[in-house]
């Protein structure tokens, strides 16, 4: 039980301010909105029926093997497993990807791996030989330890 003891409110029975926000009336009002928003989302929400074909794979479309560049620490350049150099690379590549029954290779991605050791600059002139013959899907694998 409170109680209001002394203060300049004009004796003992007088009242004061109370200066305490009322918090109920925003509480009242906050649950009515609840209530006719959870009322009104499920009719909101309408399904569409949509009929779509089944999917059938392409047949035009067969996924070829990729052409796997490695280059070790020695700066060896290996395509899929076959010993080149630099001077022979784009030669070699395109007997591989030919190998690999790809009508134009230049089309196709061609994925470089490197030993970790591997200098930059060697790195680079494989990917720059790439570019100026045309090769513009490179891509670079790596592996996460």
């Amino acid at each position: 039980m409170a109680a209001k003891l002394g203060g300049k409110t004009g004796g003992k029975y007088g009242l004061g301010q109370n200066s305490d926000i009322n918090v109920t009336p925003f509480v009242d009002v906050m649950l009515v909105l609840l209530i006719i928003f959870m009322v009104s989302i499920p009719a909101a929400t309408l399904a569409v029926k949509i009929d779509l074909p089944p999917a059938t794979p392409d047949q035009a479309h067969e996924i070829k093997k990729p052409v796997y560049i490695s280059i070790q620490s020695d700066s060896q350049i290996d395509i899929v497993d076959t010993p080149t150099s630099l001077d022979n690379l784009v030669t070699d590549l395109s007997g591989a990807e030919i190998r690999n029954g790809s009508a134009n290779p230049k089309n196709d991605p061609v994925l470089i791996r490197a030993n970790k050791d591997v200098h930059y600059e060697a790195f680079m002139s494989v990917i720059n030989k790439l570019q100026s013959e045309g090769y513009y899907k490179v891509s670079l694998i790596t592996e996460n330890l």
